[in-house]
Parts: C-alpha cells; structure tokens; sequence
C-alpha cells in the first residue's frame, strides 16, 4: 500500500523525548489543563510530579491522543473520556478505552510512526524489528526524496513504539508499562539476535463492536454505502486500525447490526456492502457503550 506524498512530508518521528506514554500520564495531564495550568509554567514539574522532560513527553502524548488541541484545549474526545463528572472512562478501566486511544493515535498522525506501522508497513512485512523498520522508509525515501529523517531519531522512536505495545512481565509497576500493552497487538515471536514482531490479523474477540463502528463513523471517507473491501484495506478502516481479519471484521459488523436496526450488510451479485438507513451520531454510540 502505498502511503500519500502529502503525508510523506509531515512524517514527525520525534516529540517524546524517548518517553513512552503511560497509564495515568493522560489522565494527570488533561486534569491538568482543565485547572487552567500551563506547561510552560515553571510549576510544572511540581504540579505533576515528574521530570521537565517527562512534561514536555505528557504534553506531546496530550496531542498525540487527541486529547487536548495545538493550543493546549482539550478536545471534545479528551472531554468525554477524561472529564472527572461525565467523562466516559476518567481512569481507563474499560479496555474500550484504550482501544479508543490507539485508533485516535494512529489517526491523528502527530506520532507517525504509529500510522505508517499499522496502515502500510505491516501489510508488506509480517515479521519486522526496527532494521526492517528502517529500510523500510529508505526505499520510501528513495522514491520521494523529500522524506527527510534522521535514523538515530527513528531509532528511539521504534523503541518508544514497542514499548507502547508490548507488555513486560518484568516490570515493578503497571505505570511504568506502556499504555496500550493491554491491548494485545504486538507479539514477539523468536529469541535473542532472532527475535521479530508481529502484528497479526485477528479476530479481535476482546474488541468491542461498539468502538469499530464509532471509527466507521468518524471516518470522513466513508459515505453510504460502504464496500467491505474498503473496511478491510482502507486508510484508517477498522480493520488496518485494530489487525481485523475478514472474520474478525464481519463479526463485529454483524454485532453492531444488531443494536442498531437501521443498520444492514448486504451481499448482492458478490458486492458486499455495509449501509446505513439512519447513520447514528458517532459519539451516541459511545455514549450507549458506556451507558451514558
């Protein structure tokens, strides 16, 4: 697949200072923005009880999230998973959530790793580490000369990717785990100097419907109808997003069908296509999920 210049020329492979984002870290920081503090403010640091590269790294994943705006307000996402009286999740409890948090990270493309990983690069290496990774984009550089990067910035920046991902059985505290490692996306198959990644289409059994059908919605390429291929290999669709394979796909849409009547798959002459009579709102569908 093939990723568009446009994109090519805003890759960002930097942000974080080598800090990958954890559990309580958004939370801490959408509070607080709320309570009208700044991060540039020297109080900083004593506020939220880190490091001054830790709130540079908090302030870049705040955006990263889509949690708060380029001018540091929160967004209307932010305030309704994180708001502390009728935010959706305020502390992640419901892996839902965090499946929220992955598909916002990989659409907004501040970070861009995380979007070119999971909408093209493992479509075309279904084992990598990060030398794969890397020449990976030197054959995209060779045909688009104007991709710029520095390979020690990208280096950290996979590093920060995996362990976003993958969980360690070795660490002391949960909070020092990447915030997404729950997830299961990212298997580790062989040892040592042999050691690959994985990210495997699916089924997805502990994805919940709900959150597939929220990102249909949201997606602006999406009209009525809307093929099944394009579901499954398009930019940004639920299953390049959340590693569904056709199954995986089709069991989520025939799980959402049945909450919500207005909502068909049809399969005629070979063309298989999902339809709307009444597109819902999207974030009426969360707010059914969490029982808003």
């Amino acid at each position: 697949m093939e990723i568009a210049t446009s994109s090519i020329k805003n890759f960002t492979f930097s942000g974080h200072n080598s800090f990958q984002c954890r559990q309580l870290w958004l939370k801490k920081g959408y509070d607080y923005i709320i309570e009208e503090n700044s991060f540039t403010d020297e109080k900083a640091v004593v506020k939220l009880g880190v490091g001054k590269n830790m709130v540079s790294a908090i302030r870049f994943w705040l955006k990263a999230f889509n949690v708060i705006d380029g001018k540091d307000n929160p967004t209307e996402f932010g305030f309704r998973l994180f708001d502390h009286d009728d935010g959706y999740d305020p502390f992640l409890e419901d892996e839902a959530s965090l499946w929220l948090l992955h598909y916002q990270l990989i659409k907004n493309e501040m970070a861009s790793i995380y979007s070119i990983i999971f909408n093209n690069f493992r479509k075309e290496k279904l084992l990598f580490d990060k030398e794969i990774f890397i020449n990976y984009l030197k054959r995209i550089q060779d045909v688009n000369p104007e991709l710029s990067f520095n390979e020690n910035t990208v280096n950290k920046d996979f590093n920060v990717f995996v362990n976003m991902y993958k969980g360690d059985s070795s660490e002391i505290e949960d909070s020092f785990s990447g915030i997404l490692s729950e997830l299961d996306l990212l298997t580790t198959i062989g040892k040592g100097k042999e050691e690959k990644l994985q990210i495997e289409n699916n089924l997805r059994n502990n994805l919940p419907d709900a959150i597939v059908l929220f990102i249909i919605l949201d997606n602006p390429n999406y009209g009525n109808p809307i093929s099944l291929n394009a579901l499954e290999f398009d930019k940004n669709g639920p299953a390049s997003i959340f590693a569904l394979n056709r199954t995986g796909l089709l069991n989520k849409i025939t799980d959402f069908m049945s909450n919500y009547k207005n909502i068909t798959f049809t399969d005629h002459a070979g063309i298989k296509e999902l339809q709307f009579k009444n597109k819902p709102d999207k974030f009426s569908v969360l707010d059914k999920y969490y029982g808003g």
